[in-house]
């Protein structure tokens, strides 16, 4: 079980991180599937989580997301925001996890992982910033360094990003 960090030693993780790893479901929306008659699926994002990771970016924090679940609709957001590592479907995380950080070159302590649910676990164990929601389960919560004030899709991502980028002093 990790021990949230101090505010100290909280910063000293997050000036440490080149790439944050995102979940969707849970984290990025507030958990919920809008169905249309025809099984279309709807989900709502936050606009400030968006300008968040793009901020990130502009500051050289790569965004990679992995997500149990396809969706067509955040993988136009995600390339819309110039994510570029994008794997959806994939229930296994930590394989993808592992190949973006051979592909960028970076260790896991220069990773945070922004997780809410049990699959999300195996990846907030190895980073070495693990991030959680306000409303993630009990178990993800234990686990967490740092828990945002935020539920999933109501600005989580933004207070996240906005944390490493004040570490970093940018």
């Amino acid at each position: 079980m990790a021990a949230r960090l101090s505010p100290a030693a909280l910063r000293a993780r997050a000036r440490r991180i080149r790439c944050v790893f995102l979940d969707i479901d849970g984290v990025m929306t507030d958990c919920k599937l809008y169905l249309g008659p025809d099984g279309q699926e709807l989900k709502a994002v936050n606009v400030k989580d968006g300008l968040g990771m793009k901020l990130l970016l502009k500051a050289g924090v790569e965004i990679a997301v992995i997500s149990g679940r396809p969706s067509e609709a955040m993988a136009r957001r995600l390339d819309y925001l110039g994510v570029r590592h994008v794997h959806l479907n994939t229930e296994d995380k930590l394989p993808a996890y592992e190949a973006i950080l051979a592909n960028l070159g970076i260790a896991d302590a220069q990773c945070a992982v922004m997780g809410d649910d049990v699959p999300d676990l195996a990846l907030m164990r190895r980073a070495g910033l693990a991030l959680t929601v306000a409303d993630a389960h009990a178990q993800v919560l234990k686990r967490a360094h740092w828990v945002s004030r935020h539920r999933g899709g109501d600005g989580a991502v933004r207070e996240a990003c906005d944390l490493i980028l004040a570490a970093q002093g940018r």
